[in-house]
C-alpha cells in the first residue's frame, strides 16, 4: 500500500493490483466500523473490474453490520446526490474517473453527498491500516438490495431547469456511465441529441476515458458535418464535462470555467473556488465581474469543501468538474452540460462568444511518468534543484507541490493524486514566456527523477 492510500480524488489505482478486492473489503469494512449502523449506497462505472470490487466492497460493509444498497452502473454525481436523497450513512463510487481502463478506485462521500474530506480520509487510511476493525456475528450482519434509483437524479435536473430553445448537441460519453442518463436528460429538456460513444463498455473503445482536445478529434468533426449548435463529452464517471463550440473547436477548459463563472456571478455576487493550478484569466474574469477568487488544492475533495466552508456561489477545476452548490455539492458534468445551455440561452451568445470575454493566456501543461514511490524524493530533489535556477525575486506558491511567480507569469510542479506522473504547468502573457519557464520545470523534473531512481 502506498504511503498514503488517497489520492486527489478518492482511492486509485491498477485494478486487481494496487486497488484489489482485498483492499475494497477492507474499506467497506471499516467504513462500517466507522459508521456503526445505518446503509450504505454503491454505484459503479462500466469498467470491467468494477462489478469485482463491487461485491468485495459489500462483504466489507455487510460483514461490518451495515446493510448495503447497490444502486448499479450510474455516474458519480448520481451517486452523491443519491447518498444524500437516501439519507444514507455515506455513499460509495467505484471508478477510476478519467483514467485508462486497467485502473479502478474508490471514491467516498458523506451522507451529504459532499466527498471524504481530508480529516475522515486520514480516519479511513488508519483504520485500513490497523486491520482491526470490526466483524459483527451471523446474526448481524447487513442486508443487500438493489435499487435503481436513476431517475429521481434526472428529476432533480429537468425539475429546476428549463431550456427554451431546441439545441441541436452531439454527446459523446465515451462508452462511460454517462452513456444512458446524460442523452436522457438532453432529450427531456428538449434538445435534439446525436450520441456516440454510448454503449457501455469498460475497454473504453470508441475512446479514452480522459475528454481531451486530442481524443475528442471525432466529436469535433460531427459537429461541423451536422452543423450542430454544441458538442459535450464527459469523463469516464461523468463527474467532468467539456465542450465543442458551434465550429467543431474544443473550448479551452480554463475559459469555461471563466465564462461559466462570469455567468453565475451576474445571478449572485460572491466567491469563486478554483484550484491552485487554474489560468490566470479565470482570476481576471472574477475580478471584473465583481467576484472573489479563492485557490484550494488541486482535487475536487478540496474545491467542494471549500465551496461549503466560504458559502461560495460556484467551485470548479479546469478538467470540467464544476460545482454549483444550490444542486448539490459533487462535481457533476451531466447536470452543467444543462446548466452551460441555460447560459448560453440567458446571454444569448453561442459558445464561442460566451468564452471570448475570457482573456487568453498562454497555459501549458506537460505529463512526467515518475513512480509512485519516487515521488516524494523527486519533490525533495526538485525544490533543491530549483532553488538554484530561480532568482530571488521568484515569490512561492505553497498551495499545493511547489509553484512560484515569475516575471509575467508562473510554474507550479506537483505529483499527481491519480497517476504515476508528475504535472507541470506553465503560463504567461506571452508563449515565448511560457514556453521557457515550461522548459525550465521540465529539465528540472527530468533531471530530479533521474537522479533519485538511480
Amino acid at each position: 500500500m502506498n504511503e498514503r492510500l488517497f489520492g486527489t480524488s478518492g482511492i486509485r489505482g491498477l485494478a486487481n493490483l494496487e486497488v484489489s478486492p482485498s483492499l475494497a473489503y477492507e474499506v467497506g469494512l471499516s467504513l462500517a466500523d466507522q459508521l456503526r449502523e445505518g446503509r450504505v449506497v454503491i454505484g459503479y462505472d462500466t469498467r470491467t473490474s468494477s462489478q469485482m470490487l463491487l461485491f468485495a466492497i459489500v462483504s466489507g460493509v455487510c460483514s461490518g453490520g451495515l446493510d448495503a444498497t447497490i444502486l448499479g452502473m450510474i455516474p458519480t454525481p448520481t451517486l452523491a446526490y443519491l447518498s444524500r436523497a437516501f439519507q444514507a450513512r455515506a455513499g460509495v463510487m467505484i471508478t477510476a474517473s478519467h483514467n485508462p481502463p486497467d485502473y479502478n478506485g474508490i471514491k467516498l462521500f458523506t451522507g451529504g453527498g459532499i466527498a471524504y474530506n481530508r480529516k475522515l480520509q486520514q480516519e479511513m487510511e488508519q483504520a485500513v491500516r490497523s486491520g482491526k476493525s470490526r466483524i459483527v456475528d451471523w446474526k448481524s450482519i447487513g442486508e443487500i438490495e438493489f435499487s435503481d434509483e436513476s431517475e429521481r437524479y434526472v428529476k432533480m435536473i429537468t425539475d429546476n431547469v428549463v431550456l427554451e430553445k431546441q439545441w441541436n448537441i452531439v454527446v459523446d460519453t465515451g462508452c462511460g456511465a454517462a452513456s444512458l442518463i446524460a442523452p436522457e436528460v438532453l432529450r427531456l429538456l428538449g434538445c435534439k441529441v446525436a450520441s456516440i460513444n454510448a454503449q457501455s463498455d469498460g475497454t473504453f473503445p470508441g475512446r479514452s476515458p480522459e475528454p481531451s482536445p486530442e481524443n475528442l478529434a471525432e466529436l469535433s468533426g460531427i459537429v461541423r458535418i451536422l452543423k450542430a449548435d454544441m458538442g459535450i463529452a464527459y469523463d469516464g464517471d461523468a463527474d467532468r464535462v467539456v465542450f465543442i463550440d458551434e465550429r467543431g473547436e474544443f473550448i479551452e477548459q480554463d475559459r469555461a470555467l471563466g465564462a461559466f463563472a462570469c455567468h453565475a456571478l451576474k445571478k449572485r455576487k460572491g466567491a469563486i473556488v478554483v484550484p491552485v493550478d487554474t489560468s490566470l484569466s479565470v482570476e481576471e474574469t472574477v475580478r471584473q465581474s465583481g467576484g472573489r477568487l479563492i485557490r484550494t488544492k488541486v482535487g475536487d475533495v478540496y474545491v467542494a469543501n471549500a465551496v461549503k466552508k466560504y458559502g461560495a456561489v460556484f467551485g470548479g477545476e479546469p478538467c470540467g468538474a464544476w460545482i454549483t452548490p444550490e444542486f448539490h455539492w459533487c462535481p457533476d458534468g451531466i447536470l452543467h452540460s444543462v446548466l452551460f445551455l441555460k447560459a448560453l440561452e440567458e446571454s444569448g451568445e453561442k459558445p464561442s462568444r460566451f468564452v471570448s470575454r475570457v482573456p487568453r493566456y498562454h497555459l501549458l501543461r506537460r505529463k512526467i511518468t515518475c513512480p509512485e514511490q519516487s515521488k516524494n524524493k523527486a519533490m525533495a530533489e526538485i525544490e533543491r534543484n530549483l532553488s538554484r535556477h530561480l532568482s530571488k525575486s521568484s515569490k512561492p506558491i505553497r498551495v499545493d507541490g511547489l509553484g512560484f511567480q515569475i516575471e509575467d507569469g508562473w510554474m507550479l510542479i506537483r505529483p499527481s493524486g491519480t497517476e504515476p506522473i508528475l504535472r507541470v504547468t506553465s503560463e504567461a502573457a506571452s508563449l515565448r514566456s511560457a514556453e521557457k519557464l515550461l522548459k525550465i520545470a521540465v529539465s528540472i523534473v527530468e533531471n530530479s527523477i533521474g537522479a533519485v531512481s538511480k
